[in-house]
């Protein structure tokens, strides 16, 4: 029987969707199937461009079903729905990351356009979106990357209302082929933040320059230059400090996506692997009889298990928040730098494995241990969210307020809030709802319960050893708490989770397991830092514990994996 926590195009049946969306996910599915696993990676190897996917995503409808805002829409299907969009994620991520790619920038570019009160602009959006255009998101620059205060784009007023833009942009998906570039610049008679400027224009007009695709790959992350390219009223999105709130908004909603797709290219990975380990014999014995291969891949596949419990979870979150409930400011930055990194260690677990099986060019594998190292740099470094995260440590573990309680979200809603998230600032006076209950319920699972005694040792650092005022500025320390607090939201969600979807508790007490593991080395971690106080070495020591071992429940974990040999192969 197929596992029914992971992807498997051979069951796959999002019955919990609505009709037409249940139709496109199986379409988009069905697409690659018969494409061919050889095709696919020709493609992949070969650089070649998406036209022929595109083809298809115009043909059905698929992106401007997906990404057209219910309040745009030209029929009854097309929303904003986070929950169907995670989906397209998984699927994208399951097959190239080339094709989530030009869907992810197409999600980036809208998404100043559907901040913006211009109607022509959202009338133009929607009806490229029609005609199966993708968009592209002109931010970052060549020489200040993503530094948004420092733009060289400049718009020149022309004495007729509108500008004439100059200036270069870098890192651009989609910037070969988008029928709308949302840009921003400033303009050259306006200092200071009023004089932000967000405008759209076209990758095909004679004042846009292409200039090369940056990297070597069928995304077309392009370099692209403006040369005293006309600006209309029709044009402008955003101006002033609602520009630079709308970039910030827009990567709000764009980064969500990182997450999920790195699921999807794991699922692919984990089939291969596992099919593989067990299937080869070495020493008289197939490779999976060993202890450590065992290990490995079962550390594999709960970690995977709890990126996708954590990732569902935080579609709730984002689809109920508004102005009032801005809990979604810490999934998101969580969904994108701790769901990515795991990500990464999934595939390193199972390339420990499978070796130099993992090298060759006829496997999914290969693609798939290059392609998950991207998104944990995209839409910000781990870095800049790690730091991100720690704005809302204190808030989140010590004061806790009263919320009415989050369901599962799967219904056929438009998340437009996310299109009027307002001011990007704030972030300090963000609550949240009280993290215990979650554990609570699982009292009863040994390491949920190991897991919480380092929880609780978190909160008592925060209150009796927390970096001074002179620490504050090291990042280099606060990256290392950061970890640790990022472990205890993470497992927070998990945990939800999996009340919510009745998850089996052996999977559970072996992710917890895990956790208790990564817990512990992230407090040596803080341990060896060169500015840790002596109290703060003492207490790292002392967060450390060991996981509950279960030899039975291990064996019965095992089995689950095992089974995954054979499960999913992709035809040729």
């Amino acid at each position: 029987m197929a596992d029914a926590l992971l992807f498997n195009p051979r069951t796959y049946d999002p019955a919990h969707f609505d009709p037409e969306t249940r139709r496109l996910l199986r379409a988009t599915v069905d697409w690659f199937e018969a494409r061919g696993k050889r095709k696919l990676i020709e493609d992949y190897r070969s650089r070649a461009w998406l036209a022929d996917f595109l083809a298809f995503s115009a043909k059905e409808g698929l992106f401007a079903t997906f990404l057209t805002p219910a309040s745009d829409a030209g029929n009854e299907d097309q929303r904003w729905d986070t929950a169907r969009i995670a989906a397209l994620n998984e699927i994208f991520g399951f097959y190239g990351l080339d094709y989530w790619y030009a869907w992810q920038v197409t999600i980036l570019g809208l998404g100043p356009v559907w901040q913006s009160d211009n109607a022509a602009a959202r009338s133009r959006a929607a009806e490229l979106l029609s005609q199966g255009e993708v968009f592209a998101f002109g931010l970052s620059e060549k020489t200040h990357g993503a530094d948004i205060y420092s733009t060289d784009m400049l718009l020149e007023p022309d004495g007729h209302g509108g500008f004439r833009a100059t200036g270069s942009k870098y890192y651009i998906g989609n910037g070969n082929a988008a029928g709308l570039v949302s840009v921003f610049g400033r303009r050259t008679d306006v200092e200071g933040p009023d004089g932000y400027v967000f405008f759209a224009a076209d990758s095909r007009h004679t004042s846009y320059h292409l200039v090369k695709n940056v990297v070597d790959s069928s995304k077309y992350v392009s370099e692209f230059r403006l040369e005293d390219y006309p600006v209309g009223p029709d044009d402008v999105l955003h101006t002033g400090r609602a520009a630079f709130d709308a970039a910030l908004n827009t990567v709000n909603v764009g980064k969500f996506n990182l997450c999920t797709a790195s699921i999807g290219i794991c699922e692919h990975a984990m089939y291969e692997a596992v099919t593989h380990a067990h299937n080869r014999i070495l020493y008289g014995r197939p490779v999976t009889a060993f202890p450590h291969v065992r290990r490995e891949l079962a550390d594999a596949y709960v970690r995977l298990v709890g990126m996708k419990l954590f990732s569902d979870r935080a579609v709730d979150y984002f689809r109920s928040a508004g102005p009032d409930d801005r809990r979604y400011l810490l999934f998101n930055p969580m969904t994108k730098m701790k769901v990515t990194t795991e990500g990464e260690k999934v595939i390193d677990l199972m390339w420990d494995v499978i070796a130099a099986k993992g090298f060759e060019k006829d496997n999914y594998f290969a693609q798939a241990a290059v392609e998950i190292r991207g998104l944990p740099k995209l839409e910000g470094t781990v870095h800049v969210n790690l730091a991100l995260i720690l704005k809302f440590m204190r808030n989140h573990l010590l004061d806790p307020v009263e919320y009415p309680a989050v369901p599962t979200r799967l219904d056929a809603a438009d998340d437009d809030f996310l299109f009027r998230q307002g001011p990007a600032r704030g972030l300090g006076s963000v609550r949240f709802h009280d993290w215990r209950p979650a554990f609570d319920a699982y009292a009863t699972v040994p390491n949920v319960a190991r897991f919480r005694e380092q929880a609780d040792a978190l909160c008592e650092f925060v209150t009796t050893a927390a970096p001074d005022e002179a620490q504050s500025r090291d990042l280099d320390l606060l990256l290392a708490v950061g970890q640790l607090f990022a472990l205890v939201v993470h497992g927070q969600l998990i945990l939800e989770q999996a009340r919510l979807t009745g998850l089996d508790e052996d999977v559970l007490d072996e992710l917890f397991a895990v956790l208790v593991r990564d817990f512990s080395a992230h407090a040596v971690e803080l341990h060896g830092k060169d500015s840790a106080t002596e109290q703060q070495q003492t207490w790292a020591l002392g967060a450390v514990r060991r996981p509950v071992v279960d030899e039975a429940r291990s064996a019965r974990v095992w089995e689950r994996v095992e089974a995954l040999s054979g499960a999913y192969e992709m035809a040729q």
